[in-house]
């Protein structure tokens, strides 16, 4: 959940239940009103931070957005671990609202932070799952909403049976948890943005130490079952050091425990003018020893070159190009690389309608590319079908009292129509991506050529080569390796297994050249794993 001003590049998440839910609660009585003090000085956090390492050693995560607990953890022991997947992203595991539509943002909809029943199944379903997942080298983040609680249905009963309304939570809180209401009209100010109400959404006093120790508690409970990491969503609506006590109490109750920190990434977008900056909250989460990286949406630009969008090309996301023909932190403005999370959609910005599993080819090549190259810890979100825009508040494949049907992953994506899993992480290219990834780790991105249009290759150093043709044509062409000389196994077309190449073989030459023969809209990856002779 995400909201900007003014910017490059603003995210927003698409909530159908936004105007009837301020509507219906408008018959409870909200908290008092407050004087909120604009100017007053906001606590902040120094920016000094420690790298999690994650991207940096190649690593790739997967987000299974809205899969049932069994599901995923069947996913983990048959896909998610021989692939090498470092880690998988599970939506909410918490009570949540159920909207008369069962539309997908209702797990955003916290009712209590209860695992017993969520639409993905059981909390004993969930503990089983982490535990399967953890056996065969799969972390499990979950993804935590920590920045209100639900505005719809008010009155309303939760998954697991809690009848609660928009400020009262039985047990858990009452009118005096919740921000005053007032309406977050202006990113350039800090209080609007941090204290009142998201999307008529009840925003939480976090800034109260009660509440603090029950979000602190909630994700504390969650590490105790194995879950390594965790999600922020609709971190910039949490001030900074709201945030940096609640992982500060985490942070030393698991290590008291004698567990590692759990990490952490902050979902926060701004534009350039928003008062709210990634930048903020770098160093949360840094005296407790915890490390917390950020999520960077200006890096869904990338799709545009693959689409050619207003004539961009992909020779653009050359490292040393001119100006406006160069990808890089300083060009793009991008977070440092060691503290971004990438992604080429997530779970809200799929619903804008732009590059998915809909356009086949050139996702999978625009995938090729995140994965190829070192930027940032990539994400890659997997999930179900919809028709965008008109069904993009649809929730996932579900029975009619509305809880989700098991995964049954359509036979490819150009077949997956409403009601179908896509399982976009199952396709051969990006699992095959997720190895070159985890091999190449550490060596920069060194060779690079184009055509001055849509073909581009590039070595990662001596360790690993891609090429990628997004022209309308077969593309010919001489271009530069740091590989040493031999055949190689195209991993793309097959790889190589018992010492043959399945599909494609790519000849370095003694020079270090290969001769290049692509057809349209297709890439070639080979590594060093993938020598033959």
């Amino acid at each position: 959940m995400s909201g900007g001003f003014g910017g490059i590049f603003v995210a927003r998440r698409v909530w159908p239940f936004v105007l009837a839910g301020a509507l219906i609660a408008c018959a409870e009585a909200p908290p008092a009103p407050d004087v909120v003090e604009v100017a007053a000085p906001r606590p902040t956090v120094p920016a000094r931070y420690r790298a999690s390492g994650l991207g940096a050693a190649g690593y790739t995560a997967v987000h299974l957005f809205d899969w049932r607990w069994d599901d995923i953890a069947s996913e983990c022991e048959s896909v998610l671990g021989p692939a090498g997947f470092k880690a998988v992203q599970v939506s909410p595991p918490n009570e949540h609202s159920r909207t008369p539509n069962q539309d997908w943002s209702q797990r955003y909809q916290p009712v209590s932070y209860a695992l017993t029943r969520s639409r993905s199944g059981t909390e004993a379903e969930f503990v089983r799952m982490v535990q399967r997942c953890r056996a065969v080298g799969v972390d499990v983040y979950v993804d935590a909403v920590l920045n209100h609680m639900t505005n719809f249905p008010s009155p309303g009963t939760g998954s697991a049976g809690t009848v609660y309304s928009k400020y009262r939570y039985p047990g858990l809180y009452d009118e005096t948890d919740f921000h005053a209401p007032c309406a977050l009209t202006d990113y350039r100010v800090a209080a609007q943005v941090q204290d009142c109400e998201l999307y008529s959404l009840p925003d939480l006093r976090t800034e109260k130490p009660r509440v603090r120790r029950v979000l602190a508690d909630y994700l504390i409970a969650l590490a105790r079952v194995g879950v390594a990491g965790f999600r922020f969503d609709a971190a910039k609506h949490i001030q900074q050091a709201d945030v940096d006590a609640i992982l500060d109490t985490v942070n030393t109750e698991v290590q008291r425990l004698g567990q590692p920190v759990p990490y952490v990434f902050l979902e926060i977008s701004a534009g350039r003018d928003d008062v709210v900056q990634p930048v903020d909250y770098y160093g949360v989460g840094y005296t407790s020893g915890g490390a917390a990286d950020v999520t960077e949406f200006t890096y869904r630009g990338i799709a545009d070159k693959f689409t050619r969008r207003g004539g961009q090309s992909l020779h653009q996301l050359s490292p040393t190009g001119a100006a406006g023909a160069q990808f890089s932190e300083a060009a793009w403005g991008l977070l440092p690389s060691d503290k971004a999370v990438v992604f080429l959609q997530n779970h809200d910005t799929q619903r804008e309608c732009g590059l998915g599993y809909q356009q086949g080819d050139i996702f999978r090549l625009a995938n090729v590319f995140m994965l190829a190259h070192p930027y940032g810890y990539p994400s890659v979100l997997s999930g179900f079908a919809f028709r965008c825009p008109e069904q993009r508040s649809e929730g996932p494949p579900r029975d009619p009292e509305g809880w989700t049907t098991r995964v049954v992953c359509a036979s490819d994506w150009a077949a997956a129509v409403t009601g179908d899993w896509v399982c976009e992480h199952r396709d051969a290219a990006i699992r095959a991506m997720v190895g070159f990834r985890r091999r190449t780790a550490g060596a920069p991105v060194t060779r690079w050529w184009d055509n001055g249009a849509n073909a581009i290759a590039f070595s990662r150093g001596a360790l690993g080569f891609v090429a990628i043709n997004r022209e309308s044509q077969r593309v010919e062409a001489v271009v530069p390796t740091a590989l040493p000389a031999g055949r190689y196994c195209d991993l793309l077309s097959g790889g190589r297994v018992d010492g043959v190449c399945r599909g494609e073989t790519v000849e370095v030459r003694a020079d270090g050249t290969i001769a290049l023969r692509l057809p349209a809209d297709r890439a070639l990856a080979i590594d060093t794993s993938t020598r033959r002779d």
